[in-house]
């Protein structure tokens, strides 16, 4: 589904609970936490050629991914709870924007175009 691409730092990929020490290659699947430390930084590929940059202390929740095309199954939908997020469309958002969505605490953003940044602050 997607791939670890960059690791600066320190950062984790957790899935099932297990944690795996992120490196280029680490496998991510559906359901699993993006974890990055402070000072660290992550980029991940999925399948469909989207791209997301994650900033130190950043976590993100993979919770809905389908990619086929073919069929029109197209799906993309995360959490991100805390950090910060650097967001490239790839082929789910060209072919079916409304099937890309970003929840944070606060709301959900919508991909419409091709490329966003985010980042959700703690509660004060």
């Amino acid at each position: 589904m997607a791939y670890v691409k960059t690791v600066t730092g320190e950062a984790f990929v957790i899935t099932a609970g297990q944690s795996v020490k992120a490196q280029p290659g680490t496998a991510v699947s559906l359901g699993s936490l993006l974890k990055t430390m402070p000072a660290s930084a992550m980029g991940v590929t999925f399948k469909d050629n989207t791209l997301m940059s994650f900033g130190p202390d950043t976590e993100m929740t993979v919770d809905e991914y389908l990619y086929a095309p073919a069929q029109g199954d197209l799906k993309l939908s995360t959490r991100l709870t805390r950090g910060s997020l650097n967001y490239v469309s790839g082929v789910i958002a060209k072919l079916k924007p409304t099937a890309v969505s970003v929840k944070t605490p606060t709301g959900i953003i919508g991909v419409r175009g091709t490329q966003f940044v985010a980042k959700v602050e703690d509660a004060q």
